[in-house]
């Protein structure tokens, strides 16, 4: 039974009967299976490091918590007050690129982060949602507005966003955010002429980042060559999952994650796969598979441009995030730093992927057809 009356007419009640329950439920599950994992892989590394044996659950903890206000907090929005803090987080996130390339730590050879107190930012997090919404507002006013030149101006920005990418260098995050934007052109309208002619430039760009960018030759020759290689973590990581078996040692008994690096972040799947089995693992995978489709299925009836191709550009990235850290666990793609959706530790990870799922939740909220009252709410258009 629901706290919420179907008369109550205030801003949660109608959030509430308007919302998608079953992708709230679903996402809530998915962040409540996170800290467990936090919980059991982040005090082995911790401690190797010199900290505090709960030094990064108390901060998942933090994040979490800040996540989930600010998830809810973009899902009371409206569809134009989304486009409006979409526009406003991408021209401050361009911002924050060009300032992480000249104030941002050099790290193993890269300027991800900026550092804030404790806290350090890594702008790219946020710059995908907030991309996302605008090339999708872009396309669509160009095709409410004739003559507008919404598409060179997608075309423009994401030039910039790539090229301060890749000067991080951030290869990962280069391929994800041409990814999405790719497919939200393709749904956009464009030829199937020019698709090939993005497929083959997309081909170069991987063959020149091969060439010319050492920390990517050297990722891609360990994944074909590992025997020329250190592959240490990711050797351990399939240890762990061969230890784990199909029940796993159970929580808290996993060895093999004493000695992973990154078991809090990237490589958290595999404390999944040891301490909980391949049950758990399929259970994780399955409720990604559930939040995409359940996404996907509510644009069915939708109309509006900006929408469709905001809430495909928001799943695609988050299913094509959850894909890569998967797959880079599992060892069937050369190791990327990204983290696994709401499960791997990480504040501006946590927090972009909050504001984006909130983003999601706001635009498929159904309430046109919704009056406080009703005994059957009609899930129809906006």
């Amino acid at each position: 039974m629901s706290t919420f009356s179907r008369t109550d007419n205030s801003i949660i009640s109608t959030w509430w009967w308007t919302v998608d329950r079953w992708l709230l439920m679903s996402i809530a599950l998915l962040i409540a299976i996170g800290m467990v994992l936090v919980f059991g892989a982040s005090p082995a590394v911790a401690e190797r490091i010199g900290l505090p044996s709960f030094h990064f659950v108390e901060r998942q903890v933090i994040f979490l918590i800040m996540s989930v206000c600010v998830m809810f907090s973009v899902s009371l929005m409206t569809p134009i007050m989304v486009r409006r803090i979409g526009v406003v987080l991408f021209l401050a996130c361009l911002v924050l690129l060009v300032a992480t390339l000249f104030l941002g730590p050099e790290v193993k050879g890269a300027r991800r982060w900026i550092p804030i107190g404790s806290f350090s930012l890594q702008a790219s997090e946020f710059m995908k949602p907030a991309f996302i919404i605008f090339t999708a507002w872009m396309f669509a006013e160009s095709s409410r507005v004739p003559g507008f030149p919404g598409w060179k101006i997608s075309i423009i920005s994401c030039i910039a966003v790539i090229s301060l990418l890749i000067m991080q260098p951030d290869f990962g995050q280069t391929i994800l955010v041409s990814f999405v934007w790719g497919i939200q052109l393709f749904m956009a309208g464009l030829a199937w002429i020019w698709v090939g002619g993005l497929v083959v430039l997309a081909l170069g760009g991987l063959l020149a980042a091969y060439l010319f960018l050492p920390h990517v030759t050297d990722r891609i020759d360990r994944f074909f060559h590992p025997e020329n290689a250190d592959t240490y973590q990711v050797d351990l990581a399939i240890d762990a999952f061969k230890n784990g078996g199909i029940l796993g040692t159970g929580p808290g008994e996993g060895v093999v994650k004493m000695r992973l690096p990154d078991a809090h972040s990237d490589y958290i799947f595999a404390v999944a796969g040891e301490e909980f089995g391949v049950v758990v693992c399929l259970l994780i995978i399955s409720i990604f598979a559930v939040i995409v489709i359940r996404g996907f299925v509510n644009l069915l009836k939708e109309q509006d441009l900006f929408t469709v191709l905001a809430v495909a550009g928001l799943l695609i990235q988050f299913g094509i995030q959850a894909f890569i850290n998967l797959a880079v666990n599992l060892s069937i793609l050369p190791s990327k730093g990204m983290t696994l959706p709401f499960i791997s530790y990480g504040g501006s990870s946590m927090l972009a992927l909050a504001i984006g799922m909130g983003m999601i939740l706001s635009l498929t909220r159904r309430y046109s057809k919704y009056k406080p009252g009703q005994t059957n709410l009609s899930w129809g258009q906006k």
